[in-house]
């Protein structure tokens, strides 16, 4: 079961879900964050972020959390129930950190959220695609943990890695309120 609400407060930042209302913010803080691993500029392939970031926060299988600084959203996560997966898995479908906002911890504090209401839903394994270039990305996710999923291997002309996650055990970290 996905959470109906939950924030968790460190210091001036805030996570919490995502407002309708400020879906316009989520779409241009997800451009400004993809334009950074794409060198030669954001394909434009006819998505329409808009729609599908309102289907996001729409969906009952899933959830999309911000990081809120001063008022600003600075992150963005989402996840769902993984498709054609089993039961106690997960898919972080996205999670990004405004550029002007990383090395603050910022997108560690949403993996952590999202973690924590992993747990808290019984969810054993995660999974997330990262594009093959995006080595920032890639590194970041190494060091939370994150590893190349063995059983599914990139295609030889796909852009995009397939990383798994065990949601083990711990405790709930401090800060974290349900309501």
């Amino acid at each position: 079961m996905i959470n109906d609400r939950v924030e968790r407060v460190t210091g001036a930042r805030v996570i919490r879900t995502v407002l309708p209302a400020e879906l316009h913010d989520v779409v241009a803080l997800h451009a400004r964050a993809r334009a950074t691993y794409y060198p030669d500029g954001v394909p434009d392939d006819g998505t329409d972020w808009l729609a599908g970031w309102r289907r996001a926060v729409e969906r009952p299988d899933g959830r999309v959390l911000c990081a809120v600084e001063h008022g600003r959203i600075t992150g963005i996560a989402s996840f769902r129930t993984a498709e054609d997966g089993p039961a106690d898995s997960v898919y972080l479908a996205q999670l990004h950190v405004d550029p002007e906002h990383w090395r603050r911890g910022t997108g560690r504090a949403l993996h952590a959220a999202c973690v924590e209401e992993w747990r808290a839903d019984g969810r054993r394994t995660a999974a997330l695609t990262v594009h093959v270039d995006n080595h920032r990305a890639r590194a970041f996710y190494a060091r939370l943990g994150w590893t190349p999923d063995p059983e599914n291997p990139p295609a030889p002309d796909d852009h995009h890695l397939l990383l798994i996650y065990a949601v083990t055990g711990g405790e709930p970290e401090p800060g974290r309120t349900r309501g």
